[in-house]
């Protein structure tokens, strides 16, 4: 049997790069042995991209893009179709959980310097999966055609009519009509299902291929391929990525399904965070709901958009909110990368960043009052602070001595 197996591994390998492609990226790729918690989010958010795929592609086999049936298709996957609850509530739940560590996968570029030279590509790769991810989101949020799905989608939309000149035609082209009907309903499910499906996977490949061109980051910021074995080439501080971290990922995965299985099984709605319970109304363009907000993980970007009084500057400020994260290796002057051995300053602004952000999200969830509205401007002023002051506070900041080799910490 084993002859048998290597026969046919050689047999592989003289037609298609199969053990090389293993060697390079799991048994000799050399990663830092001192990975922490916060590395966990990256291998998480790859399962969670496979899992919607997987769960999506079921889904979509049994769901109708049909104004009049789309409701009830997705009443049929809840009510009729074996497991099919289970296969619905694993896609609406793990598209939180795709967006919730994608967060943390980025807050912890943010705490270690993982953006800074020469990983600028891979924070540039890993903005466009992000990009790709709030597209595939609202794509998907109208398939179910509830009130907030239409409701939300027909704000959305309209703010391309804030746009000068080419607003409305804009629009139009996005709906594909003059209002949201079959047309939009049949585009975005193509969109979702197929389009920006094979755009994530592309992306999620080539930013692993550049990661382990130049290899990952660590919490020391320290670049492990400058002390190698004299002899055999290999890091001094780096271990093969498999077994060590293949395995230390099965156990991340494993405490991540037993939380996952518990809302899945007990709270899938998770207070209407995750399914919004207007969504279980069918769409009626002839009622708005008292409040429309869109998915919570948009929240952040939805606030500042309302703290601008004109729309078309609201819709600006809300782009920037994302097009600024692009150039943040640009703007970070800090001679170090981890937070590690940065000063005061810097965390001191990394922590009012992190309170703007979830003061935001919070905002964002809720109806605007005067004073909520002056609570999202204040914490707008303080995001985008946080970047556009970046070159003077970060070259300012007193930093510490970098050690030459990686710590156990």
């Amino acid at each position: 049997m084993k002859n048998i197996l290597t026969a046919s591994l050689e047999w592989v390998d003289a037609r298609f790069p199969l053990s090389k492609m293993w060697n390079e990226h799991l048994a000799q790729y050399y990663a830092p042995k001192n990975f922490n918690f916060w590395y966990y989010f990256g291998s998480l958010a790859l399962v969670l991209l496979i899992m919607q795929i997987f769960t999506g592609i079921f889904l979509a086999g049994n769901y109708k893009p049909d104004a009049a049936l789309a409701f009830g298709s997705v009443e049929y996957i809840m009510r009729d179709v074996n497991y099919g609850w289970l296969i619905r509530y694993m896609h609406s739940t793990g598209a939180s959980f795709f967006f919730l560590f994608i967060y943390l996968h980025m807050f912890r570029a943010l705490l270690y310097g993982s953006y800074k030279k020469p990983r600028e590509l891979i924070w540039l790769i890993g903005m466009l999966i992000y990009v790709c991810l709030m597209a595939e989101s609202f794509l998907g949020y109208l398939l179910p055609w509830g009130q907030m799905s239409y409701w939300g989608a027909q704000v959305i939309i309209s703010l391309f009519g804030a746009i000068p000149v080419i607003g409305e035609e804009l629009a139009v082209w996005v709906r594909g009509d003059y209002v949201i009907g079959d047309t939009t309903l049949n585009r975005f499910f193509a969109y979702h299902v197929v389009l920006v499906p094979i755009i994530l996977l592309a992306l999620a490949v080539v930013h692993i291929i550049a990661l382990h061109e130049v290899g990952s980051n660590n919490p020391d910021g320290i670049d492990i391929k400058k002390h190698k074995d004299p002899k055999t080439g290999i890091p001094l501080d780096g271990i093969p990525f498999h077994p060590y971290y293949t395995v230390k990922d099965i156990v991340g995965i494993v405490v991540f399904l037993i939380f996952f299985s518990i809302i899945i099984f007990y709270m899938p709605e998770f207070h209407g965070y995750f399914l919004e319970y207007n969504n279980f109304v069918p769409a009626d363009p002839m009622k708005t709901p008292a409040h429309i907000e869109p998915s919570w993980y948009f929240t952040p970007f939805y606030a500042i958009l309302r703290a601008v009084p004109d729309k078309f500057l609201g819709v600006i400020a809300m782009g920037a909110a994302i097009v600024v994260l692009f150039f943040l290796p640009w703007l970070d002057r800090s001679p170090v990368r981890s937070i590690r051995y940065k000063g005061w300053i810097f965390k001191t602004a990394l922590a009012l960043f992190v309170i703007s952000f979830f003061g935001l999200a919070y905002l964002g969830m809720n109806a605007p009052t005067p004073l909520r509205t002056d609570f999202a401007r204040l914490f707008s002023a303080i995001y985008f602070g946080f970047f556009l002051l970046m070159p003077w506070y970060s070259k300012l900041d007193k930093t510490k001595p970098v050690p030459e080799r990686v710590t156990d910490r």
